[in-house]
């Protein structure tokens, strides 16, 4: 099975559609953690034991990880997620040409799906979409709002930057294996894109600290009943000021975000 069979196999197991990103940011990790050789891992291990029943997927940041410490952080963090049955949403942004982004690919190896940049183009992402059995995202349309800065440019057909990048990411999607990246800010947008590309999964970013709109995260961002709306710092920062028991309310969070989604979900 592709990525995403096993995803829509892992939303029916545990009914929940909740991404839970995993960016552990040294410096709101709780200090006790600190005793640890690697409190990153030991932070999310905890996060990971609390919220694994409510979790369709994990989804580090890559940018959390990015030293020696922190990449053996993230390969413990993967493969106890695993151990949990819950799949790995790699969030790296990544693309490259050539060797490069054939270096990025192997990325692949060790997680279920990325998030990939498609600003240069299909040759940049073309390892990424030839892994038959991984899932890729294509950043499309994002919650900042200094997306709009290239994303709302319109071309001269007429569509808009974001519109032309779901157009070629329904094109890409030759082995059923490409999703988009569509922020949850703007529910209009969402019903738009998801009307020109009926078949592609959302991940859909910006519910939770972000304010994004819930029922059109559900609404739009599901093809058949497949996709994931993420909520980071909104769960795993939910018992920051727990002290050891922070682990606690991250549960709870996530608990409470499934049952919030699972709302608008249908059968």
């Amino acid at each position: 099975m592709n990525f995403f069979d096993r995803l829509h196999d892992r939303i029916r197991s545990v009914d929940s559609v909740v991404s839970v990103g995993l960016d552990p940011d040294p410096s709101r990790v709780p200090d006790h953690l600190d005793e640890y050789d690697l409190p990153r891992w030991a932070f999310n291990r905890r996060i990971i034991d609390a919220t694994h029943e409510h979790a369709a997927v994990y989804k580090p940041n890559a940018a959390f990880y990015e030293d020696p410490d922190g990449w053996a952080a993230l390969e413990e963090t993967i493969a106890y997620a695993h151990g949990k049955d819950v799949p790995v949403l790699l969030d790296a942004k990544r693309a490259d040409i050539g060797n490069t982004t054939r270096q990025y690919a192997q990325m692949l190896e060790k997680v279920d799906a990325i998030t990939v940049n498609p600003y240069m183009g299909r040759d940049s992402l073309q390892p990424f979409l030839a892994d038959e059995e991984s899932g890729v995202f294509v950043l499309c349309r994002t919650s900042n709002p200094g997306g709009a800065d290239l994303q709302d440019l319109e071309l001269e057909t007429g569509e808009s930057v974001y519109e032309r990048v779901a157009a070629l990411a329904d094109l890409w999607n030759e082995n059923d294996n490409v999703g988009l990246v569509v922020g949850a800010t703007q529910p209009e947008e969402l019903e738009e894109l998801r009307e020109q590309v009926p078949d592609l999964p959302f991940l859909v970013p910006g519910i939770g600290a972000q304010g994004g709109d819930a029922e059109a995260a559900v609404e739009y961002g599901l093809a058949d009943g497949v996709g994931l709306v993420n909520s980071s710092r909104g769960i795993i920062f939910a018992g920051e000021n727990d002290g050891e028991d922070f682990a606690k309310a991250s549960g709870q969070a996530a608990k409470q975000l499934k049952a919030r989604l699972n709302q608008y979900r249908g059968d």
